[in-house]
């Protein structure tokens, strides 16, 4: 009956794991620029690897193992925000610029330009 539990507990904190670094991949692939896909990344890359060594350690039961799981989690924490600053740090000195409305507009414009030219059949 424990290990039926412990089981049960094991798959959530995977399953969550699992869902918070897919949402994350698709943040970095769906989001319009730099900052807020590194927001993406930082947020959810974090929090699924934590949730999935969460669930390593409640499977594994308290050893040795569960603590080098628990010190991974710890180096995660510190470095993972660490990193994306730095990122977010280099995209601001290299220029990069942040996505407004207006360049949403913009792009919207062009994609019905270019839509309406395939269109076009007449040329």
């Amino acid at each position: 009956m424990i290990e039926a539990i412990k089981l049960a507990i094991t798959v959530a904190f995977l399953l969550a794991g699992s869902f918070f670094l897919v949402t994350g991949s698709l943040g970095i692939v769906r989001f319009p620029d730099t900052y807020s896909r590194m927001h993406a990344a930082g947020k959810c890359d974090t929090l699924g690897v934590s949730l999935m060594l969460i669930g390593f350690i409640i499977y594994q039961g308290l050893d040795l193992v569960s603590v080098k799981l628990i010190l991974i989690i710890l180096f995660v924490f510190f470095t993972g925000p660490v990193a994306v600053n730095a990122i977010i740090r280099a995209a601001i000195n290299s220029g990069h610029k942040m996505w407004t409305v207006e360049g949403w507009k913009e792009w919207k414009k062009e994609r019905i330009e270019s839509s309406e030219g395939l269109n076009d059949t007449s040329g």
